[in-house]
This record gives C-alpha cells, sequence and structure tokens, in this order.
C-alpha cells in the first residue's frame, strides 16, 4: 500500500480535465478548508454514498501510563470520525474482495496506530532493505 499525495492528487485531476494545475490545487484547498471550517462548526458533513464526517466529544477518563502504572487523568476532546458511505463501501470491497468497517476510529487514533506501528518496527531492529 502506498500514500498518494495531495500533490499528486492535484496533478491526476488537471491532467484528467482542462483545467490547469494552480486552478485546480487552488479548488481542492478550497475544498479542505471549508471541510475543516464545517467540521470545526461541530457541523456534520455527508457526501452521499461517498462517506459521513462528524465530531465527537469524547468524555474525561482515567487511564494508566503503561511504564509506570500510575493514573493518568485524560481530559475530553473532539474528534473526527469517517463513517464509509454504500458506494465506496462496495467499491472498496469489490477491488480489494475484502470486507469493509462501516465506521474508521478517530483520526487521533489513527494517528496512535500509525505511530505504534513505527515503534514496533523500531524495536525490530535495523531492516535489509
Amino acid at each position: 500500500m502506498s500514500t498518494i499525495t495531495k500533490k499528486e492528487l492535484i496533478d491526476r485531476i488537471a491532467d484528467g480535465t482542462n483545467y490547469r494545475r494552480v486552478q485546480v490545487k487552488r479548488i481542492v484547498q478550497q475544498f479542505l478548508d471549508e471541510i475543516v471550517n464545517e467540521l470545526g462548526r461541530g457541523n456534520r458533513l455527508e457526501f452521499r454514498d461517498f462517506g459521513v464526517f462528524e465530531t465527537k466529544l469524547r468524555k474525561a477518563r482515567k487511564a494508566q501510563n503503561p511504564k509506570t502504572l500510575e493514573p493518568v487523568e485524560v481530559p475530553e476532546k473532539r474528534t473526527v470520525k469517517f463513517k464509509v458511505g454504500r458506494l465506496m463501501k462496495q467499491r472498496l470491497g469489490d477491488m480489494s474482495g475484502v470486507a469493509i468497517d462501516d465506521e474508521a476510529g478517530d483520526v487521533a487514533d489513527m494517528s496512535d496506530m500509525s505511530n505504534d506501528d513505527e515503534e514496533s518496527e523500531d524495536s525490530e531492529g535495523p531492516s535489509n532493505s
């Protein structure tokens, strides 16, 4: 699995349309800014068949520091959730041959998981690649 950047998407859209790259970049950035602005206002964004973005408030809770085992207060925070739309779920399932989860975890959990993956790779020692 590879990572596709915003620049690569902009280049693809510009190549597939009659718009200059600068125009496409401006439109894509405006679209992304509007998503952030609406989520910041607490609004739900629904893109029919694609999916739904919404913010959720995670309550304050008590957790435990895994190294020291000391209790830690975790403050409440707002997170972003994404629920996969029907058409996207169907297309991804058809492309991969694997069932797709309806709802992803929040963005903070995703970045925590990627950090865990990086830490586990680091602890495995040097790679031969």
